[in-house]
């Protein structure tokens, strides 16, 4: 049997990891970025995320399926849709002011209509505004192709539903939605989806219901952290540990509280209110509740920069003056991923008051002006220490505390320092 060719457009945290996937289990992959220094990266096996597959390393991975042809890296989209039976869309919709900027992804949508190739097939795995599959990308895809999608080319959305660090697996575990106008569509894309998934297919007639379940999946995450910090709020007034306080409701059974944090980054939650918002105004609603939970959401990277004005107050200190050490500057713990990270907003925000900032996160290879190579580094002469993430690397921040200012200041939004160890003196406040 013939191996399938599938081109992937966009690949970063899922098409990367979504094309060695296909690899992995036969299929010829052709991954498709944009960005010339990926490419060259991907082409040499370097990448910075931090996936694993059955033990080994994405960039073990990666560099095996270089090594035996079954991936390969290129910016020419086009060729890469010419050669495809089947064409998979990863590529993200940013928004600018509250509103989805389309430019990427129209861009490659209108890359595959040039190319593609009768009877091919057509996957849309981004995240999108509920109706895009049917009402933008059939619309361009058979205007600029003179194909009916269908009939002589098939079109369906199937979002990706992994967490990062859990990729591999969960692109063979995790229930897969497809929704699709016709039966060929349905039927095609779900034997695309079993060659890298065991689990349960979920099909529906309804492209754009797939796509706003899959919104609702991010934003009940959005008001779910936003509760949370409301929680955290109460618990703080009432003299209680939050973390001890989730954990307790959480061993009800239909209960699932996320704990706080210092704010909700990444491409998923933060975008997904916007996504549907959208959608909404051209329907003539509004999401008052939905809103709600994105604006305190939002707010919290400033509301984590206030309080540690008033604790370096408490100390006799001005923010203005002091040098603050952040531990953390990835989107979540455990993450290379910085795209909307709240830590590096709060770095910035403190930066922007005139304070001094080093921040250390051994995961994230972004540059920052204000990033150091060491934990050390950041906490020594420090007025304050913020932990915004737990890293990889195994470090005891309490001993790095020692060579802090006198009197420091701790903010511990991760709940990761026992606060009968600090130095006398330090002044603890956890999230």
């Amino acid at each position: 049997m013939m191996k399938k060719t599938i081109t992937i457009f966009g690949q970063g945290y899922v098409g990367l990891p979504l094309s060695l996937s296909f690899a992995i289990h036969g299929c010829n992959v052709i991954g498709v970025d944009s960005d010339s220094n990926l490419c060259s990266n991907l082409a040499q096996g370097i990448t910075h995320q931090t996936e694993k597959y059955q033990g080994l390393s994405i960039q073990s991975v990666l560099k095996e399926q270089l090594e035996n042809g079954s991936y390969r890296i290129t910016s020419d989209g086009a060729s890469a849709v010419q050669q495809a039976d089947t064409i998979i869309l990863t590529v993200g919709i940013p928004v600018h002011d509250g509103l989805p900027f389309y430019d990427y992804f129209d861009a490659a949508c209108q890359t595959i209509a040039e190319n593609i190739t009768k009877g091919s097939l057509v996957l849309i795995r981004s995240t999108v505004v509920p109706g895009t599959t049917e009402n933008r990308c059939k619309s361009l895809l058979e205007k600029i192709s003179g194909f009916k999608t269908g009939e002589d080319i098939f079109l369906a959305y199937v979002p990706e539903r992994i967490a990062e660090g859990k990729a591999f697996e969960e692109f063979e575990t995790m229930p897969t939605l497809i929704g699709a106008l016709d039966k060929t569509s349905q039927l095609k894309a779900a034997e695309i989806i079993q060659i890298n998934s065991k689990a349960e297919i979920i099909i529906s007639d309804s492209p754009t219901a797939v796509e706003t379940s899959k919104v609702l999946e991010n934003l009940q995450r959005d008001a779910n952290i936003a509760i949370a910090q409301e929680f955290a709020r109460f618990s703080e007034a009432a003299g209680l540990n939050i973390f001890e306080v989730i954990q307790l409701a959480n061993t009800h059974k239909r209960v699932n509280i996320l704990n706080p944090g210092p704010g909700v980054g990444g491409y998923c939650i933060p975008n997904a209110f916007h996504y549907l918002n959208a959608r909404a105004q051209e329907l003539g609603l509004r999401l008052p509740l939905l809103a709600l939970a994105r604006k305190q959401n939002d707010q919290l990277p400033q509301w984590i920069c206030e309080k540690t004005s008033d604790l370096l107050r408490q100390i006799g200190k001005e923010l203005s003056h002091c040098k603050i050490a952040v531990v953390g500057l990835a989107m979540k713990d455990f993450s290379p991923d910085d795209r909307l990270s709240p830590a590096v907003e709060i770095c910035m925000k403190l930066i922007a008051s005139g304070a001094t900032v080093a921040a250390y996160d051994c995961n994230v290879s972004s540059h920052y002006s204000f990033k150091v190579e060491s934990y050390k580094e950041a906490v020594q002469d420090a007025d304050a220490l913020l932990i915004l993430n737990r890293l990889y690397e195994a470090f005891d921040p309490v001993q790095g505390i020692t060579r802090m200012a006198s009197h420091p200041v701790i903010v511990d939004t991760k709940n990761t320092i026992n606060p009968q160890l600090l130095p006398s003196g330090s002044l603890f406040w956890r999230l």
